[in-house]
């Protein structure tokens, strides 16, 4: 049965999968046979080899009988980044195989033009508006046209219009300077392209104290300020808390108040200022405004830790709108508008 098994799961596997178990079974011994393939080819079965993961012992012995003996005590082998990685430098300068396997890491793409069209345009244009003219027009006129209009408008203006001038009069590249280009990327930029989009530090706090309670959101900025001004002003700004909620246009409030629940709703705007609370019943008819009130009326005193659960539990609900494209939000910041 396991045989039987076997002979299905190999039936499954592609040409470099199939590759990538052989030459990890071979090991490090006999590294003369990655010699034999070209960069394309090593680059195909590496990447096959590093999301190879467990292989069972059957598939392993199907593709190659005769070495199941010398395999590991559990007659499986094992798949995966690091292991590559290890093979690969036993027979390929180091350089080299910290390239490969940093394009194996990198953006989803089989050559740096696709790996590009996987990187977000802020952070691709932040990057070209350090270079040439001429070279950000040989890039763009690489990458996909949607994706190269996006990043052109992410540039300064000037320079976006250099680089357009450069493209209109651009000729066949020649392919020296091509590949001068893609090794410049890979070295410069998309090695270094999992530092430059790390989540900043101050927005992920910045969420963490949306999730405190008021006062409790105080005490820490408070401490914070104490130590460092600058952070604390900065979480402060990122920060999207209820009362930014006054930020919405009418629309945006009317697809909020459609998702909240409105026991949840009244107590929430128990404890909001006069003004919030106004919007939102402005943007209800009149019936359900009145009924509103009425119940927010009935509810009678109500505890401060229960309003602040029910405005971080609205302002989640505005954030999962806004998540789907239904709504837009703003923080905190002065310079940040809502565009509809």
């Amino acid at each position: 049965m396991a045989r039987l098994k076997a002979v299905d799961d190999i039936k499954k596997l592609a040409g470099p999968e199939k590759a990538a178990i052989v030459l990890l079974a071979l090991g490090e011994e006999h590294t003369a046979i990655w010699e034999a393939l070209d960069d394309e080819e090593i680059k195909e079965v590496s990447q096959a080899m590093a999301s190879l993961g467990t292989v069972s012992a059957a598939v392993v012995e199907e593709l190659l009988v005769e070495f199941v003996s010398g395999m590991s005590s559990t007659g499986a082998i094992m798949g995966s980044y690091e292991q590559t990685q290890r093979l690969l430098s036993s027979f390929m300068p180091l350089e080299k195989v910290e390239a490969l396997m940093e394009e194996i890491r990198g953006p989803a793409g089989r050559t740096m033009w696709d790996k590009l069209g996987n990187v977000n345009e802020g952070v691709l244009a932040n990057y070209l508006k350090n270079e040439y003219p001429q070279t950000v027009a040989v890039v763009l006129s690489k990458v996909k046209s949607d994706h190269a209009a996006r990043v052109l408008a992410s540039l300064p203006e000037d320079f976006a219009l250099e680089c357009v001038t450069r493209m209109l009069r651009m000729e066949p590249v020649q392919r020296e300077i091509l590949d001068k280009i893609e090794q410049t990327l890979r070295t410069e930029f998309m090695s270094n392209l999992a530092r430059t989009s790390k989540r900043d530090s101050h927005e992920m706090m910045a969420e963490i104290f949306n999730n405190f309670d008021r006062q409790t959101e105080a005490r820490f900025i408070a401490a914070l300020e104490e130590r460092n001004r600058d952070s604390a002003e900065r979480i402060r700004a990122l920060m999207f808390v209820f009362e930014d909620l006054g930020k919405l246009d009418p629309g945006g409030v009317q697809t909020l108040l459609r998702a909240v629940d409105k026991d949840q709703l009244a107590l929430a705007l128990k404890g909001a200022s006069d003004g919030l609370r106004e919007m939102f019943f402005s943007n209800m008819s009149e019936r359900a405004a009145k009924i509103m009130r009425e119940d927010m009326e009935t509810m009678g005193p109500v505890r401060l830790r229960d309003v602040d659960q029910a405005q971080v539990a609205m302002v989640q609900v505005a954030k999962d709108l806004a998540a789907k494209g239904e709504i837009m939000l703003a923080g905190q910041g002065g310079d940040d508008e809502l565009i509809y």
